[in-house]
């Protein structure tokens, strides 16, 4: 992963803002959105089939990456959280402490110093 730039999710947000706010058509609806959101995943999963899958790419197909379809999924993301108002910070946090409450337990726990301690 290269650490050459580095965003924070609120300048995620506000740069996204920024850029749909200088249009009268601003934000798509809820709806809009999720199928737009829907979109970029079948975007991802396409890739991720002809990176790891057994569906090549044909040589007609324009050249894209993960790495791109993450980016696009991550703008929907973030226009889709704008659009209902909603702090993505806020709402990681959120997913992230139930997550490592409920799931502390399910996997095995690599063997590190740290783990040797609990």
């Amino acid at each position: 992963m290269s650490n050459e730039k580095s965003f924070n999710t609120k300048d995620m947000q506000k740069r996204v803002d920024d850029f749909i706010s200088q249009y009268e058509e601003g934000y798509f609806s809820p709806l809009s959105m999720l199928a737009r959101f829907s979109e970029e995943v079948g975007e991802l999963a396409r890739e991720v089939n002809h990176y790891y899958g057994e569906k090549p790419k044909k040589s007609t197909e324009k050249e894209k990456t993960i790495e791109d379809e993450l980016g696009d999924l991550l703008f929907v993301t973030i226009s889709f959280a704008n659009s209902l108002d909603i702090d993505l910070s806020e709402a990681f946090d959120r997913a992230m402490s139930k997550i490592e409450t409920r799931d502390k337990d399910r996997w095995t726990k690599k063997d590190t110093e740290a783990n040797k301690d609990e």
